[in-house]
C-alpha cells in the first residue's frame, strides 16, 4: 500500500473516531425524525397531514486567475450562474405513509446547459422508530453533503470538491430500502441501480450516475451507512457502498450477446463533526475501487492516461468560527479554511498511466455570514494545485437561501 492510500485510510480511521463538520447556523432547521436531511428538506415528517413547501436556491459568480501555477495562460471565463433552485413538495397521507421529493432547475434554464430534474422522490412507510421502509428515487446516503446539500448547511461558495468528484454529489439512483433510529445510532440501507460504466473516465466516476432517468437496471448495488449523533454537537458516521457496474457494456472481444463485461465498484467512507461554542468544523476521508478496470477501458477504446483508475481517494479537513457567537447580535459570521486532497487516478489499471493533473490539492480560504439562518452569502478564495501544474486559482461569491 503507498503513502498515498496509507494517508487516506488514516484519515478515514480519524475520521470515524474524532471529526470535525461545519452545520452552520441554518442547523437550527434541522427536524428530527428526517431520516438524514436538513430542515427544508424534511419538512413533510414534522406535518399532521397533507402538503408540505420547501425549497433553496443558490447562485455563485466564479472568477478566475489569467494564469495557471507554472505561468501559462489559463484561459478560463469568469461566469455568474444561477446554479440552482429547488421546490420540495411532499405530501402526509396519513401518520404511516409520505411522499417526499424534490424538483430542481438548474443553471437558470433548461437551455444553455441548464435542466429541469428530480433530485429525488420517494415513499416512506413509516411503521416504528426502529425500522421504516423507503422506496423511488433516494439520496445515496454518502458522505456529509450528499443528503444535506442546500447551500445555508456547508462553508464556502461551492461544495467541496471530493464530494463532487470522489462522491458524486448530488447522487440519487432508483432503489429501495429500510432506514431507523436504535438509540445510540442512526442507519439507512439501500438497493438500487448502479452505475453505469460507460459514463467513467480518467477524472472520475461522476458521469456514470443514472440519476434515476430510464436506468439500466442489468447490474445492481447496495449501499449502507451508520451515524452517531445522541452527543451535542458531535456527529460520527460512516458508510459502504459495493455494486456493479458494466450495466450493457459487452466485454473487449465479445462474440455473444451475453458476454457483459463485469465492472465492480466499492466505496468507503467516514466523517465526523463537532460543534461547540462558534467552533465549528469538518473532517472527511473516501476512498473507491474499481474492479476491471483495465478491461473497462479497453472496452471503452480509452488510452494510456485517459483510462478510468482502478483505485480514487480524497479527504478534507475543515475549521471555522462564529465571531458573534459572544454577541447579541442573532446572526452568524463564519471565516472558515478549508484543505483538500484527492486524486481519481490514484493507481492506474494494468497498462495504463495516470494524468498527475487528477492529483489535486485545494485550499479555501474565506467566509459564511447568515444575517438570519435561511439566508446565507458566501465569499472564498481557492488556490488549487495539481502534480502537472495545471492548477487555476479562483475567487467565488454565493448568495444561497433555504425555507
Amino acid at each position: 500500500m503507498n503513502e498515498r492510500v496509507w494517508g487516506s485510510t488514516i484519515a478515514i480511521a480519524v475520521a470515524s473516531m474524532v471529526s470535525v463538520s461545519v452545520t452552520s447556523a441554518a442547523s437550527d432547521l434541522d427536524v428530527p425524525g428526517g431520516a438524514g436531511l436538513a430542515g427544508s428538506a424534511s419538512k413533510v415528517y414534522g406535518a399532521d397531514h397533507g402538503v408540505s413547501l420547501g425549497g433553496y436556491g443558490e447562485t455563485v459568480y466564479e472568477n478566475y486567475s489569467g494564469e495557471l501555477e507554472n505561468g501559462d495562460p489559463s484561459g478560463r471565463v469568469d461566469r455568474w450562474d444561477f446554479l440552482r433552485s429547488v421546490l420540495y413538495i411532499g405530501y402526509k397521507f396519513n401518520d404511516r405513509f409520505l411522499l417526499n421529493s424534490e424538483i430542481e432547475v438548474e443553471h437558470g434554464s433548461t437551455g444553455s446547459g441548464g435542466e429541469v430534474s428530480l433530485e429525488f422522490g420517494y415513499i416512506d412507510w413509516v411503521l416504528r422508530p426502529q425500522a421504516n421502509l423507503r422506496g423511488g428515487m433516494v439520496l445515496v446516503p454518502v458522505g456529509l453533503i450528499n443528503e444535506t446539500h442546500e447551500p445555508t448547511t456547508f462553508s464556502g461558495a461551492k461544495r467541496p470538491t471530493v464530494e463532487q468528484r470522489i462522491i458524486p454529489t448530488t447522487w440519487r439512483e432508483n432503489g429501495f430500502g429500510v432506514y431507523g433510529d436504535l438509540g445510540p445510532v442512526q442507519y439507512r440501507t439501500y438497493v438500487m441501480t448502479g452505475f453505469d460504466a460507460a459514463g467513467f473516465s480518467a477524472s472520475g466516476i461522476r458521469s456514470g450516475r443514472q440519476k434515476g432517468a430510464q436506468a439500466k437496471a442489468q447490474s445492481f448495488a447496495w449501499v449502507g451507512r451508520v451515524e452517531h449523533t445522541t452527543t451535542p454537537g458531535i456527529d460520527l458516521g460512516a458508510s459502504a457502498y459495493v455494486g456493479r457496474a458494466g450495466q450493457d457494456l459487452l466485454e473487449p472481444e465479445a462474440t455473444e450477446p451475453d458476454d457483459r463485461l463485469e465492472v465492480s465498484v466499492e466505496m468507503l467512507e467516514a466523517h465526523g463533526a463537532w460543534r461547540h461554542r462558534g467552533i465549528q468544523a469538518r473532517l472527511l476521508g473516501v476512498v473507491s475501487w474499481i474492479g476491471n478496470a483495465d478491461e473497462l477501458n479497453m472496452a471503452r477504446g480509452l488510452e494510456s492516461a485517459a483510462g478510468v483508475g482502478e483505485r480514487q481517494w480524497g479527504g478534507y479537513a475543515e475549521v471555522g468560527y462564529d465571531i458573534l457567537t459572544e454577541s447579541s447580535i442573532n446572526a452568524s459570521v463564519i471565516p472558515f479554511v478549508r484543505y483538500e486532497r484527492l486524486d481519481t487516478q490514484d493507481q492506474a489499471a494494468p497498462g495504463y498511466a495516470s494524468n498527475p493533473a487528477n492529483d489535486q490539492t485545494i485550499w479555501t480560504f474565506g467566509a459564511s455570514a447568515h444575517p438570519i439562518p435561511q439566508i446565507t452569502l458566501k465569499v472564498d478564495y481557492q488556490a488549487i494545485s495539481n502534480k502537472a501544474e495545471t492548477g487555476v486559482d479562483q475567487f467565488n461569491v454565493a448568495l444561497g437561501y433555504a425555507f
